[in-house]
């Protein structure tokens, strides 16, 4: 299972009460190959639940890309050996998810060995295993497992490395292979600017957990990574490349892993027009604003700009997103746009390190298997660690106009919802987790956003606008930045001119694009373009008596597939015939 998939999955939670008896056969399938992979990466596979795992470490022991692909290897065969005996075309068909998940790995296993320095970011790996582990929304009961993670990580518990070194071995036996490529050189100054808060990370992560007797293993975790950081400094940097570029066939595979089936080329070709068409609709709402308002200046940036300047104030972010999410739910029911639980969705601010982590406001999934009632969290980020002082503020999530487009996308009825309708409806592991990639889930996002705009006001609708606007940016500018017909610089200066972008956000969205996840950035508007086509489908095929609340509760009600396999129940189930 992809790495990428677990970590933005971190668990979703699923009602067992609900499933049927074909999910239980498959989630069986599943939770064999997910046991087996917790033998190299049980970080991960306790991050969905399965707290057998819970004081487990990564395996970063000699040989370890052989045993990798062997485990993997492993699993293919047997779930080739599942396929032939399983009757059941569900199941048959979670069984197809699940292998063709194993083969993407393997061959982005390979063509990473074949062509790329190992790197690893220890210092961000370390905590995102505790930020995880000691979770509030996890049982303390499963709190003192960190200790023995702790005791791993260090090489205090016997029979274990030190984690620092293991990660400095695996690089250095490829030092010496001709060809490697090693990491982008803004990567690698980001990651060792975030060394420091990741450390204080951990210790406030400890903190709050009230656990007792983490101190000294702590401090020499802190000496280890402070040694790591200086082995990077050392040996890395000069190792690094001045070209954010990856190769060709690692750009493309990293496409296919988050859900795109496009080429570079068709990509930037599509989003260039979405670009354009939907400027001229942001400018004529710009128009109506101005004049609503009394403002000499109708220009679309001007307009945005003034709007921005409507800052709430700090100790009032938190509340305007919660209020504003009442009203938002007034305007789903009133409309019959979907199905929406009973209880109230979970909106906080991120912490520093969160925020270095991921310097963009996203959904915290709760855990995936053995879930006692935890949800989703809306993470609210407000600043980009990764610069200094007052250029590290964003402005561009903190004005009124905003919060519609924002809470629409991350709460309800975009992913809160999303993950909720798992944790209340029941689905597959294979469905929800194995079957998962970007373009789906943040798919649905961007259309959550499309059919609450007419009900927004003015100010609302032009940045409900703005946000898919940014999408569909990024959908011509990471791939632009990544066959270079534009810089990370250059990247970073559109959004800020074109798009009144604060510079800490713009800086963190060309540092996606070069570095932090390139490719994943087109998946939001590739994924909203097939659910917009999808729907489409459906109401040519079922004309007046189409009823959107009906379709989108089916849509969550299918889990994270990816779009061609959601494409398919939707016309076999839902609207046959289309």
């Amino acid at each position: 299972m992809r790495t990428w998939t677990i970590g933005l999955l971190a668990g979703l939670g699923l009602s067992l009460s609900a499933q049927a008896d074909w999910i239980e056969d498959s989630d069986r399938y599943a939770m064999q190959i997910l046991r087996a992979s917790a033998a190299l990466q049980p970080e991960s596979i306790a991050g969905v639940g399965i707290s057998d795992y819970d004081e487990e470490v990564m395996d970063l022991g000699p040989n370890i890309f052989e045993r990798r692909q062997q485990l993997l290897r492993s699993n293919e065969a047997s779930l080739q050996v599942w396929l032939k005996s399983e009757e059941d075309p569900k199941v048959r068909q979670d069984l197809q998810i699940m292998l063709e998940d194993v083969q993407a790995d393997l061959a982005s296993n390979q063509l990473h060995r074949d062509m790329m320095l190992p790197y690893n970011d220890v210092h961000g790996a370390i905590y995102g295993s505790f930020n995880s582990l000691l979770d509030p929304r996890n049982e303390a009961s499963r709190y003192p497992a960190a200790l023995a993670r702790l005791a791993k990580y260090t090489g205090q518990e016997d029979g274990y490395q030190p984690i620092t070194e293991l990660a400095k071995a695996r690089t250095q036996e490829r030092f010496d292979v001709p060809g490697l490529l090693g990491p982008y050189t803004a990567e690698l100054e980001t990651d060792l600017g975030n060394a420091p808060r990741y450390i204080e990370g951990i210790r406030v992560l400890f903190e709050r957990a009230e656990l007792e007797g983490w101190e000294e293993n702590f401090a020499i975790l802190t000496d280890q990574l402070n040694d790591y950081e200086q082995w990077l400094r050392d040996e890395m940097v000069p190792r690094a490349r001045e070209d954010n570029r990856l190769p060709e066939a690692i750009y493309a595979d990293n496409l296919r892993n988050f859900g795109v089936n496009d080429s570079p080329e068709a990509l930037i070709a599509q989003a260039q027009y979405s670009y354009q068409l939907l400027r001229s609709e942001m400018k004529a709402l710009a128009v109506q604003i101005a004049d609503k308002r009394g403002w000499d200046d109708k220009d679309l940036v001007s307009v945005i700009k003034a709007l921005k300047k409507e800052q709430i104030a700090p100790e009032d972010v938190l509340k305007t997103y919660q209020d504003r999410l009442l009203v938002i739910e007034d305007i789903i029911r009133r409309e019959d746009l979907i199905t929406l639980p009973e209880r109230d969705a979970v909106i906080r601010v991120a912490t520093e390190a969160e925020s270095a982590a991921i310097p963009a406001s996203f959904m915290s999934p709760p855990q995936l298997v053995n879930n006692t009632g935890q949800y989703g969290e809306f993470v609210l980020v407000q600043t980009n660690p990764g610069l200094e002082g007052d250029d590290a503020v964003m402005d561009d999530w903190s004005h009124d106009a905003i919060v519609w487009a924002l809470t629409v996308h991350e709460a309800r009825p975009g992913h809160e919802l999303q993950f909720a309708s798992l944790v209340e409806n029941g689905t597959s592991l294979a469905r929800a987790l194995f079957a998962f990639n970007s373009a789906n889930a943040e798919g649905w996002g961007l259309y959550a956003e499309s059919i609450m705009h007419e009900f927004l006001p003015l100010e609302g609708q032009l940045f409900n606008l703005y946000t898919r606007i940014m999408r569909a940016a990024r959908m011509f500018l990471d791939p632009m930045v990544n066959t270079g017909q534009m810089t990370h610089d250059g990247a970073r200066d559109f959004l800020v001119e074109q798009l009144a972008l604060s510079l800490p956000m713009a800086s963190s969205e060309a540092d996606r694009y070069a570095f932090w996840a390139p490719g994943q950035a087109t998946s939001y508007y590739y994924g909203y373009i097939s659910l917009m086509r999808l729907r489409t489908e459906v109401e040519i095929a079922t004309g007046a008596a189409f009823n959107q609340r009906e379709f989108h509760d089916f849509i969550l009600e299918q889990g994270l597939l990816p779009p061609d396999l959601l494409r398919a129940a939707v016309l076999e189930r839902f609207a046959p015939g289309a």
